[in-house]
């Protein structure tokens, strides 16, 4: 399913916590009835998308059944199926009423699984281009319009380019030297666990110097394209947990240096 009219990462975050919504209610039956209601599809149209008898949808709605995690994430992928036919008007609703949707931010995820400094370089076909920062494991990234990102971003809208942590990378595009995303990163109030400004004209002298001073591994993305680095990233980098995991009916370490 192709999601070019709106981030993947919004579209990812919704279908999470309409999830949580639904397993964590005291009346799931009740919470499928509010997400189809507000997703506009009757139960026949939510039947047919799933492939079942209308009663079934009845059934659920009802309490008669318990949803599953198998009908949980069928249940939702219609919804989001059913709202990409009117542009995913929902979705940016949603979006805006939930704070998700954040000035700047083209994709937004966290890792299964922390991964290491070498594999997050691989996987951006990349290069470090300073020679001390601190290794930690990287649970997450945000990929970043450098100039929507500066220029937009209000302070309270910074954390939430860090996700659910910020030991994550944060990765620039547009970026035709890469000072500018480090000068922002020298007086942002948190700091990410690695940064990596993607297919720059050159690199900034100061920006290496800020990297060194700020214990930051910098990288340089070789990607042409945005579009090939956030498929790189999605595809070459664990993928993460979905929100239903089972069930059917941090901040940063102490600092040490290293040198590459």
């Amino acid at each position: 399913m192709g999601y070019e009219l709106i981030p993947r990462y919004v579209v990812d975050e919704i279908k999470k916590r309409i999830a949580g919504d639904i397993v964590f209610s005291e009346n799931p039956g009740q919470a499928v009835r509010k997400w189809r209601t507000v997703f506009g599809l009757s139960q026949v149209e939510l039947a047919k998308y799933l492939g079942v008898a209308s009663s079934v949808i009845s059934d659920y709605e009802k309490s008669r059944r318990r949803p599953g995690m198998k009908f949980v994430r069928a249940f939702i992928e219609s919804l989001i199926k059913h709202d990409e036919l009117s542009g995913y008007s929902v979705i940016k609703s949603l979006a805006q009423s939930m704070g998700i949707l954040v000035a700047g931010v083209i994709d937004l995820r966290e890792f299964s699984r922390p991964v290491k400094l070498d594999d997050l370089v691989n996987a951006v076909e990349g290069y470090i281009v300073n020679s001390r920062f601190v290794l930690l494991p990287i649970y997450g990234y945000t990929v970043l319009n450098s100039y929507e990102a500066i220029e937009g971003l209000r302070g309270n809208e910074f954390w939430s380019i860090m996700g659910l942590t910020s030991v994550r990378a944060l990765i620039f595009t547009a970026v035709s030297t890469g000072r500018s995303p480090m000068v922002a990163i020298r007086v942002a109030p948190t700091k990410p666990a690695a940064v990596v400004i993607h297919n720059p004209r050159t690199v900034d002298v100061l920006a290496i110097r800020l990297a060194d001073k700020e214990m930051i591994p910098l990288i340089v993305s070789t990607y042409t394209k945005i579009e090939d680095l956030v498929e790189a990233l999605r595809t070459r980098l664990p993928q993460e947990r979905p929100p239903l995991s089972t069930g059917v009916t941090k901040t940063r370490p102490k600092s040490g240096s290293h040198r590459a």
